[in-house]
């Protein structure tokens, strides 16, 4: 019995001791590593989600947690410490070449990761077309029975104005248990105005809807306010050409131009909105700027929360 009792003391001192020795290791090589050039900064990653699955001793899902947080967190370092105006619709100055690895480890470790498809779904096409369908195949392997990966594969396809193979996948999603209506209407809708706003609009509305990923509704919601913005700048600029032909000039400010916005008829949901200076408001509670030198209404990029581009 004391022979055993020594035995484990000794085996929970050694491994105490590992870890206090990795502990150190790691505190030394952070003080004394060296500053790589920039384009150098990311280390490839050594182990993957494949092979660390079969050492997990059960904890494949803590393992997938940890690499869906550092995908977030490295995606996010690379946005603060751009020194550019980086646009949702193009990552690709970030560099980010390890976004995928994360996200395919987190989903290797964890098959049923919804989430995470969700959210390479929405980011990869701005980093990698080809990556962004991977993943998401990927994930409709895993788990066939969900409609919304489906959903997301159209989304794809429909960003990169394939509507005919968006048609398909939607019409797939269709057919699977529980999928929504909104499934065969997109599939219908594709093969007849996959391009237009409001395609855009129901697309992203569903994901605002029915997304498990907070980032995903948050990346959705900013979409739905720049579709907003679109339709809100075309009223605008119609009343802008408006005055310009009766005046033969550009307007000076907003207060010009509210005849001309009055006698528009303009739906309720695209209610122009101005505060108590006569400014006109974006939807995100901006002030519009008036560029007089080509007479057009743009968004104030440094108050704005609505997408640029």
């Amino acid at each position: 019995m004391n022979k055993n009792f020594r035995q484990i003391v000794f085996s929970i001192a050694l491994i105490a001791g590992g870890f206090a020795l990795i502990f150190a290791l790691s505190n030394f090589l952070e003080r004394h590593i060296s500053t790589l050039p920039k384009g150098f900064e990311d280390e490839d990653l050594s182990v993957q989600g494949a092979n660390l699955k079969n050492y997990s001793l059960g904890f494949e899902g803590l393992l997938a947690d940890w690499y869906w947080m550092k995908a977030l967190q490295y995606l996010g370092k690379k946005f603060l410490d751009s020194k550019e105006d980086v646009s949702l619709e193009n990552l690709t100055p970030l560099n980010p070449r390890l976004l995928y690895p994360y996200l395919d480890n987190a989903t290797t470790l964890d098959p049923k990761f919804i989430s995470v498809y969700e959210y390479g779904a929405v980011v990869l096409p701005a980093i990698d077309k080809e990556q962004a369908i991977k993943l998401t195949e990927k994930g409709i392997r895993d788990n066939p029975n969900n409609w919304r990966l489906r959903h997301y594969l159209g989304f794809i396809y429909w960003r990169l104005g394939n509507y005919q193979k968006a048609a398909e996948v939607y019409e797939e999603g269709a057919k699977i248990t529980g999928a929504p209506l909104f499934m065969r209407q997109m599939a219908a809708k594709m093969n007849s105005d996959g391009g237009s706003r409001e395609t855009a609009r129901a697309i992203y509305r569903q994901m605002f809807e029915e997304s498990e990923d907070r980032q995903t509704r948050e990346n959705a919601a900013l979409r739905l306010l720049r579709l907003d913005f679109l339709d809100e700048q075309e009223i605008i600029q119609k009343s802008l050409d408006d005055f310009k032909r009766k005046n033969n000039r550009c307007a000076n400010n907003w207060r010009e131009i509210m005849p001309f916005l009055q006698a528009a008829k303009i739906p309720d949901a695209q209610k122009i909105r101005v505060d108590n200076q006569a400014n006109l408001i974006d939807r995100s509670g901006a002030a519009y700027l008036l560029n007089k030198e080509i007479c057009r209404a743009e968004l104030d990029a440094a108050r704005t929360k609505i997408p640029l581009e």
